[in-house]
């Protein structure tokens, strides 16, 4: 090492260096370690091992958070350039560390050093506190708040072994409160004893730069303050700081005491706060005034806790001890408050001595929480506020100015206000409700009343065309209700001189601190006014502006607080209004989206349900509040009187969803309407499934497109029912007598998947029965147990009596969340069957002799159905479909005519072979039969059983 003269530096090889590696190793190895090493090191060993740190440990956590310009930067770079000069050339290293341990920055006696660090040393922002780093300079001198040296085995990392430090913690000259470290790193054989004075006088220069940056007036309350305290104090001093007074001080607790002390400095007068700690401990704030010699007047809170103090009452502190404390000048940093003024002074440590106590009136002073008591000055016949014999320690908490304090707790007051608007406004995508909480936070906080007013368009979830002529009244919120503001949901029309006009048309909130002489205002409704005047005096109107969108106008009104609204409220209104304005924004795209997600979806389900013989039918659509899913139902017409009932759910929510319900339901209608039976279609559509998802480029990002879906058939003729579902909750079965049960149906898997079978069940449903369909969102709730949601199904649909509209709403009512996540689809059927008169079958063998025999069967019995201007088309009709199985198909034969709506006219055979309708050519022979019966008949078509066919053709009983 070289001095900044040039002159060597002696160098003093360290010695006995093997006994800290020995107790090191003994160390790691999980022994007890009693001597060998400094009571700081082990300590810190200790630490260290708690933490989980591994010697072996080579990286450091980075920051990027912190201010590379900050004050203890500026103040430390001449002082490390002269340091850098003074030990050019050789392997020392100077940093500088803040509070938390990070490194802000660096010299080097040697430039080439840099590149002999790790790359994320190299650069200011790795952390070196003991948590992370183990034991070593910066961390152990932040750790003991003291000057400290590490020798090469005393570092906890492995890296670090070849290397000494010493460190010295920087203090603020007036608060003694540690700013950061500074710290000398070289090789373990440069070590010297000059280092620790050098060490000394650059931390103590840092210090007098930092003293530079504080103001004249503090400085002097301070001095004012100590004066005025060794002017009273009769015995011993004692050394009690706010860090001393309970070292174990929760920030929390800390927190606490420095908003009370504000408190009290904003009173301008002799008071106390009486608190409770979280602990149990009790602290008494005690507020003095205090003059300076120039006559600025300021007032001091001092800390008094009930207990053992840090060193016995009335202990004569060592001459060592009250150097170190006039080195420290009591400690006391500071709280600034907006612009240049003076500011709050808050000590770290502090050499008092005793004061008298305070006596307190009855009366409370403003504020104070449940657990606090705040006393005025009374006479000397009050009862002393030390109720408690035992010894007291006492600390100075703040010294400043009552302006200042006012200024600093209405800041406070406002930041408090921003933070709790920051999770108070904006809970829910709706508008309305977004405008209601801006309201009920901002009142009584910031004002006494409140009115929102935004466009109709808005409210809808688009964008207003005219936001200056179609205001609405969307919130009224005060302290009370008897004012005549104008009503919610009431149309609002400024004139051009008022404010909410101006600052519409500004862009910028607007002030009228005297609403006696805001002629606008007074001008817009001079009856309705002139009513307001006696409650209100003072306005801010806001415009509500988010992403260069015009969502309306937010007023607030001053009533209870004399003072009418500054400068500072205009500012803190506009920031309430602008993080309102965004949720606003938010919620209105939102309501824009899901209206165009949820139209898109209903304009996907049914417009309306068929009137049917088979089934009465009522059904219920509700989507999730938060978002529009996939669920989806159809009820869809069958051969022989038949009914398909759908009801399906995709996976996922939003556009996507809904796009994809509407074609899966389109193919779900197709497979049905060619009677294949519920597996098969649920095969079908598990294939469509699976080729959407292939095909869709969107999948990749959504994820895999799936889907649940339970299709039931059921048959009036027979009052059978078959079912298969796929991934989806079995239906609900309510017998006429009311007896509710849940099919045991096989799952299936949901559709999708691809490959695996479906299996259809086929229960006996007789007439009145209901049958019940529903998607997941009705029963799946994350507050809710699915058993019990079952249990409370069960009982909503044990009343036969109730028509299915009535079951739907009851269900909804009763079975349905509060606040659904999840779509909700219900269907309700209720069965009906076909007479067994109105149905006549024939069997006949395959012979074309007894076609005329079923014909004229058929003409009778039309005949006793009333129906003999049918007679004809229906004989046609049935002549060819007859001859038709004679001649391809094969036998048994059955023929069946049902009265039902129409008359549908039936004939099955046991082939599997599907007639083709052609158009025949002139010169041919045949080939015109089925060509007829698509002309005489509504419908016609072929459905296949497991023991062949059947075709059908409806013929409309008015047909001649």
């Amino acid at each position: 090492m070289v001095r900044s003269g040039g002159e060597p530096t002696p160098r003093v090889r360290a010695t006995g260096g093997a006994g800290p590696v020995r107790t090191r190793e003994r160390f790691l190895q999980g022994e007890t370690v009693e001597g060998g090493v400094r009571s700081p090191i082990l300590d810190s060993w200790q630490r260290s091992r708690s933490l989980g740190l591994s010697p072996d440990q080579a990286d450091l956590p980075y920051r990027t958070d912190f201010d590379p310009d900050g004050r203890l930067v500026r103040a430390a770079l001449p002082v490390l350039d002269r340091l850098q000069s003074r030990f050019a050339g050789s392997q020392m290293n100077i940093s500088v560390a803040d509070a938390s341990g990070i490194v802000l920055v660096r010299r080097f006696g040697d430039a080439s050093m840099v590149r002999t660090l790790p790359a994320f040393q190299r650069v200011p922002g790795f952390v070196f506190a003991e948590r992370y780093a183990g034991t070593n300079g910066i961390g152990l001198a932040l750790a003991e708040r003291q000057l400290i040296r590490v020798y090469g085995a005393e570092h906890f990392a492995e890296r670090a072994q070849g290397n000494a430090c010493r460190a010295l913690p920087v203090r603020h000259p007036l608060s003694g409160h540690i700013e950061g470290v500074l710290c000398f790193g070289y090789p373990r054989g440069a070590e010297n004893p000059v280092l620790a004075t050098v060490l000394r006088k650059a931390a103590q220069a840092v210090e007098r730069r930092l003293l530079g940056q504080s103001s004249v007036r503090e400085r002097a309350l301070l001095r004012s303050y100590l004066a005025a305290r060794a002017d009273a104090a009769a015995g011993p001093h004692t050394r009690i700081g706010v860090d001393e007074l309970a070292p174990e001080l929760h920030p929390g607790d800390r927190a606490v005491l420095l908003d009370k002390a504000t408190e009290l400095i904003s009173c301008a007068q002799r008071g106390a706060v009486d608190l409770r700690l979280s602990d149990g401990r009790r602290v008494t704030l005690v507020s003095r005034p205090t003059t300076t010699a120039t006559g600025v007047e300021g007032i001091a809170i001092e800390a008094v806790l009930a207990g053992p103090a840090s060193r016995p009452p009335g202990a004569v502190p060592s001459r060592a001890d009250d150097a170190v404390d006039s080195a420290r000048l009591a400690a006391l940093s500071f709280l600034r408050p907006p612009g240049d003024g003076p500011a709050l002074l808050v000590p770290d440590r502090l050499h008092v001595g005793p004061s008298p106590g305070l006596r307190a009136g009855a009366a409370p002073v403003q504020g104070g929480a449940s657990r606090e008591r705040i006393y005025l000055a009374a006479p000397a016949g009050a009862p002393d506020l030390s109720v408690d014999s035992r010894p007291l320690a006492r600390g100075l908490v703040l010294v400043g100015e009552p302006t200042v304090g006012e200024y600093a707790l209405a800041a406070r007051r406002r930041l408090e206000l921003l933070s709790e608007a920051s999770a108070r406004i904006g809970t829910t995508l709706d508008v309305r409700r977004t405008a209601e909480e801006l309201a009920e936070t901002a009142v009584p906080r910031l004002a006494d009343f409140v009115t929102i007013d935004l466009p109709e368009s808005v409210l809808r979830g688009e964008e207003s065309a005219d936001p200056l002529g179609e205001l609405r009244r969307t919130v009224v919120r005060g302290i009370r209700d008897d004012l005549p503001f104008s009503p919610v949901d009431k149309r609002i029309d400024f004139g051009p001189t008022t404010p909410q006009l101006r600052c519409l048309v500004s862009g910028q909130a607007v002030l009228e601190p005297d609403l006696k002489v805001a002629a606008g205002w007074l001008a817009q409704d001079p009856e309705l006014t002139g009513q307001l005047l006696a409650a209100v005096h003072s306005l801010i109107t806001v415009p509500l502006v988010a992403r260069g969108v015009v969502l309306g106008v937010a007023s607030f009104y001053r009533s209870q607080d004399p003072a009418p609204f500054g400068d500072d409220d205009r500012s803190l209104a506009q920031e309430l209004a602008s993080r309102a304005a965004l949720s606003m924004d938010n919620a209105r795209q939102y309501t824009h989206e899901r209206a165009m997600v949820l139209a898109l979806q209903r304009s996907l389900l049914p417009r309306g349900l068929p009137d049917l013989d088979a089934v009465e039918v009522a059904h219920r659509y509700l989507p999730a509040e938060s978002d529009v899913g996939g669920d989806w139902y159809d009820v869809i017409p069958l051969s022989g009187t038949r009914v398909g009932l759908f009801v399906g759910d995709v996976v996922g929510h939003g556009m996507l969803s809904a796009a994809t319900m509407g074609r899966l339901r389109t193919a779900a209608r197709s497979f049905a309407e060619l009677d294949f039976p519920p597996d098969e279609v649920l095969a079908h559509l598990d294939n469509v499934v699976g080729r959407l998802d292939r095909e869709d480029p969107e999948s990749a990002d959504f994820g895999i497109i799936g889907a649940t879906c339970l299709y039931a058939v059921y048959d009036p003729t027979t009052q059978h029912c078959a079912m298969a579902r796929a991934g989806h909750p079995p239906p609900a079965l309510v017998g006429p007598d009311g007896t509710v049960s849940f099919p045991d149906l096989p799952a299936g898997p949901p559709l999708g998947l691809g490959g695996l079978p479906f299996e259809a069940v086929e229960v006996h449903l007789p007439e009145d029965s209901q049958l019940v369909l529903y998607t997941d969102g009705l029963i799946e709730d994350r507050d809710r147990d699915v058993d019990d949601v079952l249990d409370h199904l069960r009982g909503a649909l044990a009343h036969p009596e109730h028509t299915p509209d009535e079951v739907c709403q009851t269900v909804l009512d009763l079975v349905a969340p509060d606040h659904p996540y999840d779509d909700i689809a219900l269907l309700v059927a209720r069965t009906h069957a076909v007479d067994r008169n109105r149905i006549a079958t024939w069997d006949l063998a395959a012979d074309p002799a007894l076609v005329g025999e079923v014909r004229a069967d058929a003409v009778r019995q039309l005949a006793d159905w009333g129906l003999d201007e049918t007679a004809f088309a229906a004989e046609l009709i049935l002549s060819e479909l007859v001859t038709n199985a004679v001649r391809h198909g094969a036998g048994p034969i059955r023929v069946r005519l049902l009265h039902a709506h129409n008359l549908i006219c039936e004939v099955s055979d046991t082939s599997n072979t599907a007639p083709h309708l052609r158009r025949a050519a002139s010169t041919d022979e045949g080939g015109r039969g089925l060509f007829l019966v698509a002309q005489l008949s509504q419908s016609w078509g072929t459905r296949y059983t497991t023991q062949g066919k059947v075709i059908w053709a409806e013929c409309a009983l008015d047909a001649a």
